[in-house]
């Protein structure tokens, strides 16, 4: 029977397989990260990370949702994959970079007791704000706090992509808000053409924000590190958070910081693995 060997990992809270195709032969992606994802049939994750060489980087991360759709990144899944490159020795530095859908991204790892790595430092890279690039069907070349209409509901959002595109929303409450309902609708609406990420974001202070985030593919995840990095973008733009701010997720904060147009976004968070396996196929 055949098996893979996998390594289940997360970054405040939103959680991964990972497969090492330095060692690993995956035939068919889509279905593997269907099946393997599934929180009752499967491993049970948030999608899954395979970690493959390139040319053009030190390491290569390639990501597909539960739904078995490709996306570009996630901050919190490439700094596992970079506690994992250096642990397993595919790379022996501790700045690495990492090719991934969205170009490619500079890590800076740090470790903790017994040298494991504990939390990364990512360049995020600089927001797009374009809306069309976002993908949109909306002109212009910002949408900040701008009114949509979703049929059953309007809602106010901000629009910023990190290699994956983002709906930006600041609620009062943000633990009753019916993110549930209100996140596939958003998710699909016909604005996105390619869908779209959900951040519902309650404001503490000018330096602290608590976030809830409903993933195209995915649905409610724990945590969605290009969405933190988008509401750090969204929160300066509206006037409402200023340049450096703590993350509350769901799973766990992350810290983040944007110094302006011409400027990547930085954030800095923990990664830790979980357990490690073998799947069987039938």
């Amino acid at each position: 029977m055949k098996t893979l060997n996998f390594t289940k990992m997360e970054g405040a809270g939103n959680d991964y397989v990972y497969i090492n195709l330095f060692e690993e032969v995956v035939e068919n992606p889509v279905e593997l990260a269907k099946t393997i994802s599934h929180r009752h049939f499967g491993v049970g994750s948030d999608g899954l990370i395979l970690i493959a060489p390139s040319d053009v980087a030190d390491i290569r991360m390639i990501m597909f949702n539960p739904d078995g759709s490709e996306s570009e990144m996630c901050g919190n899944a490439i700094r596992c994959v970079g506690k994992f490159a250096l642990e397993r020795k595919l790379v022996d530095k501790y700045t690495i970079t990492v090719e991934t859908g969205a170009g490619i991204k500079e890590l800076v790892l740090k470790a903790g007791n017994e040298n494991k790595i504990e939390t990364v430092i990512v360049q995020m890279g600089e927001p797009e704000l374009n809306a069309e690039k976002i993908p949109s069907t909306l002109n212009g070349e910002q949408v900040i706090n701008q009114s949509f209409d979703f049929g059953e509901f309007q809602l106010n959002g901000t629009l910023v992509s990190l290699g994956n595109p983002h709906f930006v929303t600041f609620v009062d409450d943000v633990k009753s808000f019916p993110v549930e309902k209100w996140g596939p609708i958003i998710e699909n609406s016909a604005y996105f053409p390619r869908r779209i990420n959900v951040e519902f974001v309650q404001i503490i202070s000018r330096n602290e924000i608590i976030q809830r985030t409903w993933e195209r593919g995915a649905g409610e995840t724990w945590a969605c590190g290009t969405g933190a990095s988008a509401v750090c973008v969204a929160g300066i733009l509206n006037n409402k958070t200023d340049t450096a701010i703590l993350n509350h997720l769901t799973g766990g904060d992350l810290k983040l910081s944007w110094q302006g147009k011409g400027n990547q976004v930085i954030m800095e968070g923990p990664a830790r693995e979980v357990f490690t396996g073998k799947w069987r196929f039938n």
